[in-house]
């Protein structure tokens, strides 16, 4: 059923308070863990399908450094902030109510699970969704995490367009990093690798182990792409504009943009009370969830009842488009499994019409607050003019002296 009681996401809110006629918290029927495109997508799906929803958000988004959000059909250059303001919107016209937030603990509990919000209040739902998205681990270089989201970027298909033409480099940091000077090479002529970190051996040479192959290094000059050998002391910055990278040598590298190469890390240190956490990522760029292929968690290969993954925490490499879509199909799986449970419930006790259980719901639902055709304000009043009701004896009877 659709929690129609949704609060605004206020920093001062750490959780949902109950209407004032519950006698306990709500439990609902999902908790998302995650405020950006996957949870607030899956809250939409989830409202609309008459599910009560809570979205725990700490507004804390990955993508918030960002001018706009790209390749999102008829979103296209939409700020990030702009983006979660509308889905918020759009979760509250459901009934999903939102909390501003951080989940420090989940564990199971009669209900489901138990969430605990930084605040250390508590909170409960059926099913728990992850939609905490991934941190960005920059490479240790000064002045790089300043600009990051800028003119300091990884992803060609969500700011390629904004730096075609330029003068862009490329950090290389490891094995990816020749990729992604052929990536961006199909954006600008004027790509320059700049081997840094492990590609460079201790003696500043190039490195045997972690530089170029001799197929990169063809392809690298096929492509006309020049390569320096670092590493990078620093960025260069004047009137905040990127200008280029400064070597340790001293020599500086003129460029209008830097492409790295991030570790991706799922946020997920929440989930140990569940002992879940994240695995390393087959193309070894970093942690995440690994999910099956409808979006439950798994743990050593195994599901982890009632868990969810979507978006980044569970697929590094989603774009923001992507991630909303993945909270979608997450979200009808998710309610296609609580429909599940509520039949199979609902045929057990089919199965037992006569239980005390079943003639109690039955009681309540045909008579109130009424029993054997009298209502208890009339009993009560009855019983004031007649004591002998309360005690079971026949009125008529008793009046006149028979039993």
């Amino acid at each position: 059923m659709t929690n129609h009681d949704a609060s605004p996401l206020d920093p001062e809110t750490s959780a949902a308070a109950p209407s004032p006629a519950a006698s306990r918290p709500p439990v609902y029927d999902v908790v998302i863990i995650g405020g950006g495109a996957a949870g607030l997508s899956a809250a939409v799906v989830l409202g609309r399908a008459r599910r009560s929803v809570l979205v725990i958000d700490e507004g804390n988004p990955r993508n918030a450094p960002a001018a706009g959000v790209h390749s999102f059909l008829t979103r296209d250059g939409i700020s990030p902030g702009d983006l979660v303001r509308l889905g918020q919107d759009e979760a509250r016209s459901y009934g999903a109510t939102l909390v501003a937030g951080r989940a420090a603990g989940t564990r199971r509990s009669p209900a489901g699970f138990a969430v605990t919000l930084d605040t250390g209040s508590t909170v409960s739902g059926r099913r728990l969704l992850v939609a905490t998205g991934l941190v960005d681990e920059l490479p240790a270089v000064p002045g790089l995490s300043e600009r990051w989201g800028r003119d300091v970027l990884h992803c060609p298909y969500c700011h390629g367009w904004e730096v075609r033409d330029q003068t862009i480099g490329i950090l290389g940091t490891g094995p990816r990093s020749v990729h992604q000077a052929l990536l961006f090479r199909q954006w600008s002529p004027n790509i320059t690798l700049v081997l840094h970190g492990d590609m460079v051996a201790a003696d500043g040479s190039i490195s045997d182990s972690h530089g170029p192959t001799d197929v990169e290094w063809e392809q690298l000059a096929a492509r006309g792409i020049s390569v320096v050998v670092g590493p990078v002391q620093a960025l260069d910055v004047r009137n905040d504009v990127l200008t280029g990278v400064r070597l340790a040598s001293g020599h500086l590298i003129p460029l209008d943009a830097l492409v790295v190469g991030p570790v991706f890390t799922a946020r997920t240190d929440f989930l140990a009370g569940l002992g879940v956490s994240s695995a390393p990522h087959p193309m070894g760029v970093g942690s995440h969830l690994e999910t099956d292929g409808s979006g439950r968690v798994l743990s050593d290969g195994s599901v982890v009842a009632g868990v969810w993954a979507a978006g980044n925490s569970a697929n590094l490499m989603a774009q923001v488009v992507v991630a909303a879509a993945e909270g979608l199909g997450v979200a009808t799986a998710i309610n296609a499994e609580l429909i599940l449970e509520e039949t199979e419930r609902a045929v057990a006790a089919y199965r037992q019409p006569f239980s005390s259980a079943a003639e109690a719901r039955n009681s309540d639902a045909h008579l109130g607050d009424r029993r054997h055709g009298i209502s208890t304000p009339a009993l009560e009043a009855a019983v004031e003019t007649a004591p002998e009701l309360a005690s079971g004896s026949d009125p008529v009877n008793a009046r006149e002296g028979r039993n």
